[in-house]
């Protein structure tokens, strides 16, 4: 997967950082979580293809998350897009965005808002993407409702052409049976795929939590995360009870989570305007999470 931080800030775009907003492709297809005001400049900028979007997601309804839309869907409209495109969201952020929806004019392609439980987990599957692509929400404890989002790739097990060959099974087959299919061959023989895959092999996860206290369950959403996105507002520890009330979180929070998950790495990202420089806290939050990145927006990473 291709992931790519659009946006780093919070509240309100600044001339070096655009509001926080995620971009994740895989085979040529995307999905965005969050579409604060200028994301569709952040593209450009750094050199994403709106075209390829297959779905968005939103956390919740603050204008800093979604008030970008109608310019992103006039701006994706202009690339010649008929196929529709599905807007995962919860209740209270789905009538935000109808309201969005009605600025937009009469876009070349549908719309569609799907609504997601506020209160409970849910699942996101993007066959078109890939059959073991997979999303999944967490419940986040903010100001008003809002969504974590948890996207998982699945790997297939190693095919072994080894086994293949000691079972006699013609190369015409081997494509289906690496796909996980059971297979009947012409003498009658009935092969199921883990006669000639290895192992299960651990999916590729990254997790994308903003706007929340560090409630405990985000760790356990985000374990084993190859990277685990989630918000620092504030690096000066004085702030934590003003941060508490807002249910916002420090930088030193998310890293704490990040340890207790077991992440690979951690991004931070929603920056308050006030933070001129987050970089400052860096040597504090290593020794919480030595694989903490204070990123610029376009931060850019390929995971395998």
């Amino acid at each position: 997967m291709e992931i790519t931080l659009l946006g780093t800030g919070g509240m309100m775009p600044l001339k070096n950082r655009f509001l926080t907003s995620l971009y994740a492709e895989h085979e040529g297809g995307a999905v965005l979580i969050d579409c604060g005001e200028g994301t569709q400049v952040a593209f450009g900028q750094h050199g994403m293809k709106l075209s390829r979007l297959e779905a968005m997601c939103f956390t919740h309804r603050h204008a800093d998350h979604v008030a970008g839309l109608p310019g992103l869907l006039l701006s994706l409209g202009n690339t010649g897009r008929t196929e529709p495109l599905p807007i995962y969201c919860g209740k209270s952020c789905a009538d935000t965005v109808r309201h969005l929806l009605a600025v937009t004019g009469g876009l070349p392609f549908e719309v569609t808002v799907e609504v997601l439980p506020e209160r409970e987990a849910a699942e996101i599957r993007l066959p078109q993407m890939d059959p073991l692509f997979r999303i999944t929400t967490l419940p986040l404890s903010h100001s008003v409702p809002c969504i974590g989002y948890r996207i998982e790739l699945g790997k297939k097990p190693e095919f072994q052409p080894d086994r293949a060959r000691a079972l006699d099974i013609p190369v015409q087959f081997w494509k289906r049976l690496h796909a996980g299919e059971t297979v009947t061959l012409e003498d009658g023989r009935t092969i199921t795929s883990d006669a000639v895959t290895g192992q299960p092999r651990k999916p590729l996860v990254i997790t994308y939590t903003t706007d929340t206290l560090p409630i405990p369950s985000i760790a356990e959403f985000a374990k084993g995360s190859d990277l685990f996105i989630c918000e620092g507002m504030y690096g000066d520890p004085e702030k934590k009870a003003s941060l508490n009330e807002k249910r916002h979180m420090l930088m030193q929070d998310a890293c704490r989570l990040a340890k207790e998950a077991g992440a690979a790495r951690l991004w931070l990202t929603h920056f308050s305007p006030a933070e001129k420089h987050p970089q400052d806290y860096e040597k504090e939050l290593h020794a919480l999470f030595p694989d903490t990145v204070i990123p610029q927006d376009g931060m850019h990473i390929t995971l395998k």
